[in-house]
């Protein structure tokens, strides 16, 4: 299937931009384009230099196979959902779940006591490992999140253990005064689409949280594919 630019994306959900993006009037000509080769890997040298590993890989599967490499066999892991992981198969992967993995998310879901529920969301900004999208990158290496309650931003500056981050390259921008307008401008209205289809409300960004440098050796990974995916 194709997205809104005729370029080939990776199995789309029913809540990928694609299928978002008409109602949501955003400018995908300015906010998910590919740069070229030498941006990519321009970029990807810039993230690194701010202690975060970067694993750049040409397509979705290969993608999905280095996430789960990533992650050890019976490692507790928290999955902030994310339409790009979904696009690129890691929910059915954690489903499967091969490996033993502890699913965090699912001894949330799981818990029928409200109050039990919430406290259990909060600790899991604190897994082993936390697996998240990301909403931009700026070329000179700062990576940018942003969410309504910040149950995913949450784990990125320190409480998670280890931090997988994965992303496609339209999501790579000039500046971080860019990826800031690409959460406003383009994320946040097609993520406010969807939560009206899923939650019959509209969302907000309640939370940013911005990479520029990490201190723990190790922690932090990024998954970053020359595919349009996610928003």
């Amino acid at each position: 299937m194709a997205d809104v630019t005729g370029q080939q994306m990776a199995k789309p959900t029913e809540y990928s931009a694609v299928n978002l993006v008409k109602d949501a009037g955003v400018d995908t000509e300015r906010w998910n384009r590919v740069p070229d080769e030498a941006t990519i890997k321009r970029t990807a040298e810039a993230v690194e230099s701010r202690n975060i590993r970067v694993i750049l890989v040409d397509t979705a599967e290969e993608g999905l196979r280095a996430v789960i490499d990533l992650i050890p066999e019976g490692a507790e892991v928290m999955y902030g959902s994310s339409t790009t992981m979904n696009e690129m198969g890691f929910d059915r992967a954690l489903k499967e779940n091969r490996k033993g993995w502890r699913d965090y998310h699912a001894v949330i879901t799981a818990e029928n006591d409200e109050k039990k529920r919430h406290a259990l969301r909060r600790k899991s900004v604190a897994a082993d490992y936390f697996l998240s999208g990301v909403q931009a990158i700026a070329e000179s290496g700062e990576v940018v999140g942003c969410d309504k309650t910040g149950s995913r931003m949450g784990a990125w500056p320190h409480a998670a253990a280890h931090l997988i981050l994965v992303s496609g390259t339209n999501k790579i921008v000039p500046t971080v005064d860019d990826a800031l307008r690409r959460c406003r401008e383009y994320c946040l209205p097609l993520e406010n689409q969807r939560a009206q289809h899923v939650y019959g409300m509209g969302s907000y960004i309640g939370k940013h949280v911005i990479l520029d440098k990490e201190d723990a050796d190790g922690r932090v990974s990024l998954v970053l594919i020359r595919e349009r995916l996610g928003y």
